[in-house]
């Protein structure tokens, strides 16, 4: 039986678990605080140290916020900044980061074949059902988006970082900051907004909504959302972890990963 290390990486926190093929979660997953400031090589160490902690697994798979090419850190918005999200920017970080072979650099680590995507795609992964257009936006930090065409993973687009009303981008205008200073109601309905907003650029067959804050949506905004929209628990950001292995992308490199 293959055991797979699930490891969601997200501005906040870092949470892991391990899971048999089926995708059942063999221990509790386990989170600890994302540090700060974080260069490439305390990411790995602190993910490594994470899955020490769990049972022992044949492969691994990380889903990390921002544009991952082939495993490879093209940008990444949170881990480039001093003291986390909405802190400024170290340029010594962004040049670490950029470029950076988490793939490898991971594979290396942990000695074992390794997966490294972006985590909405992974959290895609343990939902969608492969039928039609189904877009992923999981809500946390900021926005996480992936697209998805009869099952195969699209490539991944940052439109989070586009803007989209008085100077904010997507990310901060329905991120976790806001959704604090605003009040899960209003937020709420700024959320439905932005879908609305989205609906004539994607025409989706099913929209998943995931990550941390979902589940604070109003019901009633929810509701007035229609019935291709649902909300899907944030364990599908681990449990995306066994899937994703078998999900293919537009270049059908995925399951190929570095060991």
């Amino acid at each position: 039986m293959t055991i797979t290390l699930a490891i969601d990486c997200g501005g906040g926190g870092i949470k892991a678990s391990v899971l048999d093929e089926a995708g059942t979660m063999r221990a509790q997953p386990l989170r600890v605080p994302t540090p700060y400031p974080l260069p490439p090589e305390l990411f790995v160490r602190t993910l490594v140290d994470l899955g020490g902690k769990l049972p022992p697994a044949q492969r691994v798979t990380v889903g990390m916020p921002g544009m991952i090419r082939h495993g490879v850190v093209v940008a990444t918005p949170h881990y480039v900044t001093r003291n986390g999200p909405r802190t400024k920017v170290d340029p010594d970080l962004v040049a670490q980061w950029s470029g950076f072979d988490a793939r490898t650099a991971l594979a290396t680590a942990f000695a074992v074949p390794t997966l490294v995507l972006n985590d909405a795609e992974v959290h895609g992964a343990g939902v969608v059902a492969g039928i039609g257009l189904e877009l992923v936006l999981t809500l946390g930090t900021g926005l996480g988006s992936a697209v998805f065409d009869g099952g195969v993973l699209a490539p991944h687009l940052e439109f989070s970082h586009a803007p989209v009303r008085w100077g904010q981008t997507y990310d901060t205008y329905v991120g976790e900051h806001e959704r604090r200073r605003l009040g899960n109601a209003f937020w709420s309905r700024r959320v439905r907004g932005v879908i609305e907003g989205l609906r004539p650029v994607f025409h989706w067959d099913r929209l998943y909504l995931g990550g941390g804050n979902s589940r604070h949506i109003l019901p009633v905004q929810l509701e007035r959302m229609g019935d291709d929209v649902v909300v899907v628990p944030n364990t599908a950001g681990i449990i995306g972890g066994v899937r994703a292995w078998s999900i293919k992308g537009t270049n059908g490199e995925f399951g190929r990963s570095a060991t």
